[in-house]
């Protein structure tokens, strides 16, 4: 059995060794805590942002999608809060240098490195700053943002005007988000440069707190329906002294990690802080006027916001399994089938049999305008199941010598190890069978 720390080791160097995850700028030294994603790690990250939209925007009436700009106006981050009030206290040690979020510290005093002596904790906001124009002088400050929910809090009025929603409605994004964590760590669950997922749900004030308990349920169930085991999934609402200052009430989405219980998505009752916010900075006109009653007033924000990164990664942990086969450990990745990377291999038994090779790169050819398919002859059968195993791979098709003269195939399930025989011609409906089912 794997120890947390053991498994967490065993991630990292599955995500290397199979092209999901590297460390950015590796030839020179990389630098900390950025990722890339490689060839199957993009796979992996485009499946979970397609479920999610899927789930959320295609699957429902009342929820439109929209991609805002990543640089806005600094009034926004004013009007927001987060030039005043996002900022985590800092300490730095007086002898090994090294800066601490106080948060995370047991003893506020003593460096939890070497035990030298602290810096008192000091305000470090969290948003990076950059220059816009040929200059840089003050008048082109802006920012990196660090949350995508304002893109969607400052373009409420363009959505009124354009789409006349009905309320409840809702707004979803994802994109990337940038914050100057002091700590950052643990692999990809907390970075500088980051993706999210989140929705801006606009409700009548009296309804919130219903569609608050709504939109839990809603976002818990929909990590178990792609395939995160329940008793690694909890909810843990948030005390009162730990509440964002705008929000009148959250509930987390929490994971077990290999390094303990984290947060996977927060969903928020954020009130009617944030339209009241932009209106008397911006001095735009942004109520709903409610065309039964004749109303017009700021709605209520409910706000489920996911991290793209930490869901993969929670997908990626859950997944991974290690099974006894004979004497060896087979290591597989069982990945939901919505988010497995590659949904069919296409192998030949025989790499130096010209006419198998042509006919498995036919078939693979042929694979590939129904399905995500791969064909690899680099190794023998046995190591390109284990590599298909180690990524997630749903199916193997195996051509071999007899398949030139029965017309027929061997389809391999990676999580039974099962085998069919499978006619050529038959093959694309048998497949599409099983990834639909």
């Amino acid at each position: 059995m794997n120890t947390n720390d053991n498994l967490m080791e065993k991630i990292v160097s599955l995500c290397k060794r199979r092209g999901f995850i590297f460390q950015s700028s590796e030839i020179y030294g990389g630098l900390s805590n950025t990722w890339d994603y490689g060839p199957f790690g993009v796979e992996l990250k485009n499946n979970v942002k397609s479920a999610w939209w899927k789930a959320n925007v295609y699957d429902r009436d009342d929820i439109l999608g929209m991609d805002a700009a990543i640089l806005m106006h600094p009034k926004v981050w004013e009007a927001s809060g987060h030039v005043d009030n996002f900022y985590d206290l800092k300490s730095d040690c007086k002898s090994c240098k090294k800066r601490f979020k106080v948060a995370d510290l047991k003893d506020p005093k003593r460096c939890p490195e070497c035990k030298g002596e602290l810096t008192q904790g000091r305000p470090f906001n969290l948003m990076f700053k950059t220059h816009q124009g040929p200059v840089e002088d003050g008048t082109g400050l802006i920012y990196l943002r660090p949350e995508t929910a304002q893109g969607m809090f400052v373009n409420f009025l363009n959505i009124l005007d354009s789409k006349h929603p009905k309320l409840p409605f809702g707004l979803a994004q994802i994109g990337k988000a940038f914050r100057n964590e002091v700590t950052p760590g643990n692999f990809t669950f907390r970075t500088r440069e980051f993706e999210q997922m989140e929705i801006e749900y606009f409700v009548k004030p009296g309804e919130a707190d219903k569609k608050l308990e709504e939109w839990i349920d809603y976002r818990f169930n929909w990590y178990l329906n792609l395939g995160i085991k329940k008793e690694n999934l909890r909810k843990r609402p948030h005390t009162k002294d730990e509440l964002a200052h705008y929000a009148k009430a959250c509930t987390d989405i929490e994971y077990n990690f290999p390094f303990g219980w984290s947060e996977l998505e927060g969903i928020a009752n954020r009130t009617d802080f944030d339209l009241k916010q932009h209106a008397q900075v911006s001095q735009k006109e942004l109520q709903y006027f409610d065309g039964t009653t004749k109303e017009k007033f700021y709605p209520y924000i409910i706000e489920p916001s996911g991290g793209v990164d930490r869901s993969v990664l929670a997908f990626l942990v859950d997944a991974y399994d290690e099974e006894k086969v004979k004497d060896d450990v087979r290591v597989v990745v069982k990945l939901n089938k919505d988010l497995a990377p590659i949904k069919v291999a296409v192998l030949p038994l025989l790499k130096n049999r010209p006419e198998i090779v042509e006919l498995a790169k036919r078939i693979a050819k042929d694979l590939k305008k129904c399905f995500i398919t791969v064909y690899d002859d680099t190794a023998s059968i046995g190591k390109l199941y284990r590599r298909q195993d180690e990524v997630g791979t749903l199916y193997c098709v195996t051509v071999d010598v007899q398949s030139l003269e029965d017309k027929q195939v061997t389809v391999r399930d990676r999580d039974t190890m099962l085998q069919d025989r499978i006619g050529i011609d038959n093959l694309k409906k048998y497949l599409w069978e099983k990834l639909n089912s």
